[in-house]
């Protein structure tokens, strides 16, 4: 027998008898301008604004906002899931003052960046060798709030989504994933492998979340897709790591589309690698610069949007089971919160769509 919830979502939600979906988008803080709040959604999305050891453009520690505050322009349609906004979706005030702590910590990396640079030693005077500990601890800290958040969340049977702030944002997401889940892969959009094993000294870098996902035991697989910006330690660390780490290298990608091979039949190449519950990680920057111009590091070529979208669809039409995503590097500009709230929406379609719990 069908739930009332499912024939009539107002009566789970009050708020949404008077809520027209197709209505101009409220500015009531919300993603979307949606009426849920944090009880009466079913998927929660934590802003992290945090950019400590950005390594060149910064802003992105404002993504989440921008995000946010572009969301009310979205239409709700979407063509893969209509009715996926009734799923309920919050996102709660970004919190300052992680963000404060950011911008403070950020300046002191600024520093260690800056000397390391210049190819001269922390311990140069003035000696930054405590900066650098104090920023590592600060990461950590803040590692732990995460997981704190999505872990709470999760226990009370939500589904969580995060938007960062830098890439290193996410990793205490992927721990509350490995809490709860044994076995999980991560398909991972990105012009960059973040495999660097502490990064600049700063040991949970943005350039090394994956180096740090893949010391979590319950990662069984990282696919990589869009990587065009690399160094050699990470291609070798690939290499060594196969058939854990597979990576789709945009040139490659690229030149198998221009002799013949179709989008479906890459994207079925690179999901065959993957388990069955799937966590996301978008960075932005993954995709062509001039959809987020202003990520923290934008490097030419890469992926269209709707390239992106049909991997996930076919993600789904292969059985596999979204369990989380990321989204990552958004610049602070309209265009790349736009652009970031679109992605953003449509993962948290996807996902629930995917999920066996949808109804």
């Amino acid at each position: 027998m069908a739930s009332d919830a499912i024939s009539d979502p107002a009566r789970s939600n009050p708020a949404l008898s008077d809520y027209d979906p197709s209505g101009i988008g409220q500015l009531n803080g919300n993603f979307c301008g949606l009426p849920f709040d944090y009880d009466s959604a079913k998927l929660i999305i934590i802003g992290v604004p945090w950019e400590v050891t950005v390594s060149y453009g910064g802003g992105t520690a404002l993504g989440p906002q921008q995000v946010l505050d572009a969301s009310p322009q979205l239409d709700l349609y979407d063509f893969d899931h209509p009715d996926g906004w009734q799923q309920g979706i919050f996102m709660p005030e970004i919190d300052r003052s992680i963000l404060q702590q950011s911008e403070s910590y950020k300046a002191q990396a600024a520093q260690i960046i800056d000397r390391l640079e210049q190819g001269r030693s922390l311990t140069e005077l003035p000696d930054l060798s405590d900066a650098l500990n104090n920023i590592n601890r600060a990461c950590e800290s803040m590692n732990r709030w995460l997981f704190e958040q999505c872990t709470t969340a999760i226990a009370q049977g939500k589904r969580v989504a995060v938007v960062g702030g830098d890439h290193s944002s996410p990793l205490g997401y992927f721990q509350a994933q490995a809490a709860h889940h044994d076995n999980f892969g991560i398909l991972h959009i990105d012009a960059h492998a973040d495999l660097r094993d502490a990064y600049e000294g700063f040991k949970y870098s943005h350039a090394s979340i994956m180096f740090n996902a893949l010391a979590i035991p319950q990662v069984s697989k990282l696919v990589q897709v869009g990587l065009r910006d690399i160094c050699i330690d990470e291609v070798n660390l690939i290499n060594d790591a196969n058939p854990r780490v597979i990576a789709f290298y945009d040139r490659d990608i690229k030149q198998q589309l221009y002799t013949g091979q179709t989008w479906q039949t890459l994207c079925q190449d690179m999901i065959q690698n993957l388990p069955q519950k799937v966590h996301i990680s978008y960075d932005v920057d993954g995709l062509d610069p001039k959809l987020c111009p202003a990520t923290g590091t934008p490097v030419p070529g890469g992926l269209e949007l709707e390239q992106t979208f049909y991997l996930f669809s076919e993600l789904i039409r292969s059985g596999r089971e979204i369990i989380g995503f990321d989204l990552c590097e958004v610049g602070n500009a309209e265009w790349d919160g736009n652009v970031g709230a679109r992605i953003v929406y449509k993962l948290a379609n996807l996902m629930d769509l995917s999920r066996s719990d949808s109804t």
